[in-house]
């Protein structure tokens, strides 16, 4: 077989076979695959983040006629430890798609344990942070409810990507009491009930931004467009000398249809990250789980009174 004259990294020749060449074809053209795959996943969990609350798309579209070009750090789930429905379960998509596990996380007080999980060769594609409830660690009430929810999934739902977007298949209309009697045991418990199965969060990569470079910044100029952000911890959680600070706004409220009628409740919401490198130059990549605790709190119940 005759070689190809291949320009090697020091800009010299070297022999590279037909052979080698169509390996490498196939193999950059899988990658490609791969990532318009991975593009297409990310586009479809966006459309469905912002049909399920269309505030996040204003806030998007803020930036966006400041100038900024968004790129997202990371996107969030949530679910329960079910074997039906775990972390294993959500994860499995994403490292179908070239993702990996770099991190793990527990949030004792919240009973909540979780994993964040980076793409192995495309730098620019979110992270992914799952979480799930630890249910045995809640009362007989709790554990039941969610075995009934889980137990309503249809089949066909579990074994495919649509559970990451399939949101609350088990109740065609909630019960406002239900909801409040989850609450009492554990506000994620009470959200995953009424939305299931959606992004619960994207995070904007301030890092990327170029006329919003601080958390400071970024957090007055949504109060004074009238977003409530989240206190919890106070509004900045993270410092940068633990390498990572990061905001959010509450979830906004909307009114949604109950057995028992109408109510405003907490749906999804918008964060913002941004990461500093560490004494090697290395931008931190990990999360914080005392920011991460603060940061679910961005869901609980609120009014406007």
């Amino acid at each position: 077989m005759k070689p190809l004259e291949n320009i090697n990294s020091n800009g010299g020749f070297s022999e590279f076979s037909e052979q080698n060449l169509m390996s490498f074809v196939i193999v950059k053209n899988h990658q490609i695959n791969a990532m318009k795959n991975t593009n297409e996943l990310f586009s479809h969990l966006w459309n469905d983040y912002i049909s399920t609350n269309p505030e996040v798309k204003s806030v998007y579209n803020l930036f966006v006629g400041e100038g900024e070009d968004i790129r997202h750090d990371h996107i969030a789930f949530r679910t329960f430890d079910h074997p039906k429905v775990n972390i294993d379960v959500l994860a499995k998509w994403f490292i179908d798609h070239g993702y990996q596990l770099r991190g793990e996380y527990h949030f004792e007080e919240k009973h909540l344990y979780a994993r964040h999980y980076e793409h192995k060769s495309d730098k620019n594609a979110p992270r992914v942070f799952i979480s799930h409830l630890k249910t045995n660690e809640f009362s007989d009430y709790l554990q039941s409810m969610v075995k009934d929810i889980v137990g309503k999934i249809p089949a066909d739902v579990l074994r495919d990507e649509k559970l990451l977007t399939a949101g609350s298949t088990w109740e065609n209309l909630p019960s406002y009491n239900v909801y409040n009697r989850l609450r009492e045991e554990s506000e994620y418990a009470a959200w995953m009930y009424l939305f299931g199965y959606t992004v619960n969060h994207f995070a904007i990569n301030v890092n990327h931004l170029q006329n919003f470079t601080s958390l400071e910044k970024i957090n007055e100029f949504l109060k004074n467009k009238g977003y409530i952000m989240n206190e919890s911890g106070g509004e900045i959680k993270g410092s940068p000398e633990k390498l990572l600070e990061q905001s959010s706004i509450r979830a906004s409220l909307q009114t949604l249809n109950f057995k028992e009628g109408q109510y405003e409740v907490p749906v999804t919401y918008y964060e913002f990250t941004r990461r500093y490198p560490d004494a090697n130059g290395k931008l931190f990549s990990g999360f914080i789980a005392k920011s991460a605790d603060k940061i679910f709190e961005s869901t609980d119940y609120y009014n406007h009174a």
